[in-house]
């Protein structure tokens, strides 16, 4: 009796960790079979709404000038730009345009939502929606009426593709190739096979309701502020649009103890707020809302490093023990990395990310440091150090 529960528990374990290896070709097929709604991202809204954009800065400013000369390129003309600059020298942090706020508080705030909110705060006027977009962020003139497009159509929340800004370490090329295949499956396919994207921590906008709604009485210190978001907006039955055609460039990990300290924060915060994923799945079979209950079922998914790590002991294991479940491991493999180049192909990827890719290994290795020091990450770092100051015609030679 005992060694059957211990069987079937062990069954069990296999399926919750095996299951992440399909379910990316699994959706795609979903994707494949879904009849697509034609959308005409062309369309002009009479009415340009008016938008804060928020740009949060910790420590940092070098790499504020080119993304305020980004935002200030905008073909657009109803926004304010506010920059709260946390724990910053703002002495030489100047510009010659109305458009541009500069807050800095006076006590170190060390959150994203407390800086969001203290820009909130003092806003000029009471604006219809807001956008994050980070230190290191620039973005495409047509950013905004990209995004405006969803909002015209009833959404509250819409997450843009976030792209590489700089490619100029294997580290960088294969976070890049990381950023492309959750975007591909956790934004453009799950958003298109009736579910919600995930929000990517920036390139994202909400109406200020919304977002006053779900975080003004929640105090998220740390990294994984857009997780939170993400399940208040869900609960409360929103859908979250994706778009990969509101573009933010995002600066990509460079060098390994940036990449080992952003990756520790990370995990941390999975760590943290992977109990959501139950939460939403509980309610997603209640109200019988698949929105609710495949966006769960992603939230429960580890980093992937750490699902391929244990795929690869269990499957090692089940060679001695079980040869036709470690063929069936052996399957899932090879469906999962064709799921992952299909991401990368399907999707405009630079030849130097595929050349990078026989460096995942030692990425892996970084990342598994990074899960050493997850426990006291946030202690470690608060914001990651950025060192790629560009203008967007840099980034798109």
């Amino acid at each position: 009796m005992i060694f059957n529960i211990l069987h079937i528990l062990w069954l069990a374990f296999q399926i919750v960790i095996g299951y992440n290896l399909v379910l990316p070709i699994l959706l795609y097929i979903i994707y494949v079979i879904t009849p697509k709604k034609k959308k005409d991202t062309n369309q002009v809204n009479p009415k340009e709404a008016d938008y804060a954009i928020i740009v949060t800065a910790y420590e940092q400013t070098h790499t504020l000038p080119p993304v305020i000369a980004s935002l200030l390129k905008l073909d657009y003309n109803n926004f304010i730009i506010y920059i709260v600059a946390d724990k910053c020298d703002v002495s030489n942090l100047y510009f010659d345009d109305d458009r541009v706020v500069v807050l800095r508080p006076p006590e170190t705030l060390a959150s994203n939502t407390r800086s969001h909110f203290y820009a909130i705060h003092h806003f000029k006027r009471n604006h219809e929606l807001l956008t994050i977009i980070d230190s290191d962020n620039l973005v495409e003139p047509d950013y905004l009426q990209k995004l405006n497009v969803y909002f015209n159509a009833g959404f509250k929340a819409v997450q843009g593709e976030r792209k590489a800004k700089n490619l100029d370490t294997t580290y960088a090329c294969i976070d890049a190739a990381r950023d492309i295949y959750y975007h591909f499956y956790d934004g453009k396919i799950l958003f298109q096979v009736g579910s919600s994207a995930t929000l990517a921590g920036s390139g994202m906008a909400f109406t200020v309701q919304l977002y006053r709604e779900c975080l003004e009485n929640v105090d998220v210190t740390g990294a994984g502020f857009d997780k939170v978001l993400q399940k208040e907006i869900i609960t409360r039955n929103h859908r979250i649009a994706f778009t990969n055609e509101a573009i933010v460039y995002d600066e990509k990990t460079s060098q390994s103890d940036q990449l080992v300290k952003q990756r520790a924060r990370w995990i941390n915060t999975w760590f943290k707020y992977f109990k959501f994923g139950f939460q939403i799945i509980t309610l997603g079979i209640k109200r019988l809302n698949w929105n609710q209950f495949l966006f769960g079922l992603i939230l429960l998914r580890p980093p992937l490093f750490i699902f391929l790590i244990l795929s690869v002991f269990l499957t090692t294991i089940n060679v001695f023990f079980s040869p036709f479940i470690a063929l069936l491991w052996l399957v899932g493999f090879l469906l999962f990395i064709v799921g992952f180049f299909l991401a990368l192909i399907l999707s405009p990827t630079d030849k130097r990310i595929f050349k990078a890719l026989t460096g995942i290994p030692k990425f892996v290795f970084y990342q598994l440091l990074s899960l050493l020091k997850a426990r006291n990450a946030n202690k470690i770092s608060v914001a990651t150090q950025h060192y790629h100051a560009k203008s967007v015609d840099e980034v798109n030679k």
